[in-house]
């Protein structure tokens, strides 16, 4: 427990991934022998303390509005409605002119995830599968992306909430 608790941030996610590994080894141990379990216990938690982090930074784009001020939900719902008001219509192109010049700047491979990822709905796995890049470096490369284009549309939300 001590091994986990030092690798995440909070006792709730630790006490998640030991009973993970319990349950990884109760289901183990009586379909194979585990020659050195002490090995096998730190291996599996290891692999379920990547795995834990890997979901945290696998959340879509779209995520990174939870919990935003309503301003930015309200921007969100104008960009998200069917309605094709001039305003509507107005800020759609707004944003997404400045996103298409935010992504522009970006080094082509974070570009590329981000595009994918977000605009064709595309998994990492399939990513991964394609390209022959790793998960993981994808998931980087992603979140420098998200990073940069946060950074660069802030303005973009600041002047919509003043509009």
């Amino acid at each position: 427990m001590g091994f986990i608790r030092s690798r995440v941030k909070s006792e709730e996610d630790a006490e998640d991934i030991i009973q993970d590994v319990w349950y990884q080894l109760s289901a183990i141990v009586n379909s194979e022998p585990i020659e050195q379990t002490g090995a096998w216990l730190y291996r599996v938690a290891k692999n379920k303390i990547i795995d834990k982090h890997k979901k945290k930074k696998e959340a879509l784009y779209e995520d990174s509005f939870n919990g935003e001020d309503e301003d930015v939900s309200d921007i969100r719902a104008m960009l998200l409605t069917e309605a094709k008001t001039p305003e509507t219509e107005f800020i759609r192109n707004l944003f997404w002119g400045q996103l298409f010049r935010a992504l522009n700047e970006l080094p082509e491979e974070q570009k590329q995830v981000f595009i994918w990822q977000e605009l064709d709905h595309m998994s990492f796995q399939d990513i991964a599968e394609n390209t022959g890049a790793n998960i993981q470096t994808l998931v980087s490369r992603k979140r420098y992306a998200v990073l940069h284009l946060r950074k660069r549309l802030k303005q973009l939300y600041k002047e919509l909430n003043d509009y």
